[in-house]
């Protein structure tokens, strides 16, 4: 009997022993995986450093490129395009004028009422509409006459057939696509974006294509300014504050421009302006340089676009790509342990996370981070992730936008640094003590900028740090709200202001 109990002993040692050594085993991988998903979220950390000195590196590389293209076409990834825009409205202009924004899979119709005193808008109504899928890619004939007959519909709403709807209109239109400028009025599509993919289109005027379809409808208007994003922004910015330069669009994509010297813009040479400069169209998407913090997952991420080697600073910083860089990180800690669990196929669809998503990630202040969950189990099917698995993914989010939110920052005051604003007395000088700065205010459009709180926070935090304090104060960011589409109607108005004149003096 002794034996059999002390036989029983020891089996019931050796399974205790067993079952410890299976838990230690356990933690001990467990302990790997976690130090290996912690080792790729430093690789992430180090990678997309932002370090003050770094910045300023972009900053200076920024306003080199910006020189090297005013200098010549082709002479630097920084189009800088002519936009003919050589007045910005001034506040003082008066009467009713419309626009059309055309930007992406949507479209808007404007009525904008000027007071004609201390930049007064008496009053303005936006009609947003969705374009079709089939006229994206038909024919410019049909994409053109859908525009019109919205707008021929639009102003028979709101002037109801009266004597008004009858006289000759000016027309703002904000064509947000790449397109070399030929005039103020008048400019040839380059190439279409955005889902677009009219083929006879590319290579033809654009405000000639709308003018036809205006008047297919009966339409009795003239396009008188034909502007991108950017370019209406900076309008309506300065129609309110005549301080505002430059304008900045931070959204689903990224670009900017400024107001510069004409005797600056080398390649238009001989253009004579009577405000002696021109607004410029920096295409600043396409910016590159090697003091960008670039990345194993922007490598991947740009090799997988439909415009590979292209728009490599867009691609860091605006709201297209943010979502699909974390997707990213996601998709390699859960290919090299399973802390996220087994790998979704969602995980493996590209741009299946949002930028909005990532938003709400990174703002959620839950104890349980809730909406982590919510959104890790909606957008990726990832199931059950502990706490700790949800603050990593908190952590990826918050290096992701902290890197593209200073980025733009350093192109800002790239902008600040070439038109001499950043304190440093123009692109060769050092930091000066004994400059009088001016106040600058810069315009800005978007969603990711309006609605993204954390992203806005370290785009300001990362401009002060540049700048110095003592220099940032005297820098504005003036957040704009339609300011394409009203920029574009302001842009007419200004136009048809200046006729006027110029007929009144001769």
């Amino acid at each position: 009997m002794g034996r059999v109990v002390l036989g029983v002993a020891v089996g019931v040692a050796v399974a205790a022993c067993a079952v410890a050594a299976v838990m230690v085993g356990k933690r001990v991988r467990s302990g790997n995986k976690w130090r290996r998903v912690v080792g790729l979220l430093r690789e992430l950390e180090e990678a997309c450093e932002t370090t003050v000195g770094r910045l300023r590196q972009v900053v200076d590389a920024m306003a080199v490129e910006m020189h090297a293209g005013l200098a010549s076409e082709g002479g630097s990834k920084l189009k800088m395009l002519l936009t003919f825009v050589d007045n910005l409205p001034t506040g003082c202009e008066k009467g009713t004028y419309y626009a059309l924004d055309l930007g992406g899979t949507n479209f808007r119709v404007l009525r904008v009422q000027l007071g004609g005193e201390n930049s007064s808008i008496v009053d303005q109504d936006v009609q947003r509409q969705r374009i079709p899928q089939h006229l994206m890619t038909g024919t410019s004939e049909d994409l053109f006459d859908f525009i019109a007959l919205s707008l021929l519909q639009f102003i028979e709403r709101k002037e109801n057939g009266s004597e008004q709807s009858k006289q000759m209109r000016e027309l703002g239109f904000t064509f947000s696509f790449p397109m070399k400028q030929t005039s103020v009025s008048s400019g040839i599509l380059i190439k279409w974006t955005k889902g677009f993919a009219i083929e006879n289109m590319v290579g033809q005027e654009v405000a000639g294509c709308l003018q036809q379809a205006l008047a297919r409808r009966g339409l009795n208007m003239r396009v008188t300014a034909l502007v991108n994003d950017t370019v209406g922004t900076l309008a309506l910015g300065h129609y309110y504050d005549a301080d505002t330069v430059a304008a900045v669009i931070i959204g689903t994509g990224t670009n900017a421009c400024y107001l510069e010297r004409i005797d600056a813009i080398i390649k238009c040479q001989g253009h004579l302006t009577t405000s002696g400069g021109m607004v410029v169209n920096m295409e600043w998407g396409n910016f590159w340089s090697s003091h960008l913090p670039r990345t194993s997952y922007d490598i991947e991420l740009d090799a997988g676009s439909p415009n590979p080697n292209d728009q490599g600073f867009e691609k860091m910083i605006s709201g297209m790509y943010l979502g699909d860089f974390v997707r990213r990180v996601i998709l390699k800690m859960s290919q090299e342990t399973d802390v996220f669990g087994p790998i979704s196929s969602k995980l493996l669809e590209p741009f299946t996370l949002s930028t909005p998503s990532v938003a709400a990630m990174h703002e959620d202040d839950s104890p349980e981070l809730t909406e982590v969950e919510r959104i890790l189990k909606h957008d990726l099917e990832i199931q059950d992730v502990s706490l700790k698995v949800r603050k990593l993914v908190l952590k990826i989010c918050d290096v992701v936008t902290r890197r593209a939110a200073r980025l733009a920052a350093a192109g800002i005051v790239g902008i600040l640094k070439k038109i001499g604003r950043d304190g440093s007395g123009g692109i060769a000088g050092g930091r000066r003590s004994d400059i009088n700065i001016r106040r600058t205010v810069v315009a800005i459009e978007g969603s990711l900028y309006a609605e993204y709180a954390m992203f806005r926070e370290y785009l300001h935090e990362a401009l002060n740090e540049i700048l110095g304090e003592d220099i940032a104060q005297h820098v504005v960011l003036r957040l704009t709200e339609d300011g394409p589409g009203i920029g574009a109607a302001l842009l007419a108005a200004s136009q048809s202001t200046l006729r006027v004149d110029s007929v009144q003096q001769s």
